[in-house]
């Protein structure tokens, strides 16, 4: 497997990882997340979609917003990227 398509997957997992945060906090639009929790409504896009590097500073913002811890966070990442590779395959 290649960097870029083990970044690609991590990316995505991620990504499909903060998509459903924000809908069990009840919110169907990014937008009105972001906006309320005071975050760049086109950075948190970037964030959903996989678009986005993560910094340290980011993934920490998002972390409080979620009131997850790291371990957590990751946890949920592993989950997501088995249940979609299953799907994939």
């Amino acid at each position: 497997m290649t960097e870029e398509k083990v970044l690609r997957q991590f990316a995505e997992s991620v990504a499909r990882v903060f998509v459903g945060l924000r809908k069990e906090k009840g919110y169907t639009s990014y937008e009105s997340f972001a906006f309320d929790h005071e975050f760049p409504r086109a950075q948190y896009w970037r964030v959903e979609t996989g678009r986005h590097n993560l910094t340290l500073r980011t993934l920490t913002k998002l972390l409080i917003i979620h009131n997850l811890t790291l371990e957590e966070f990751l946890q949920r990442v592993i989950v997501e990227s088995r249940t979609f590779n299953r799907k994939d395959a």
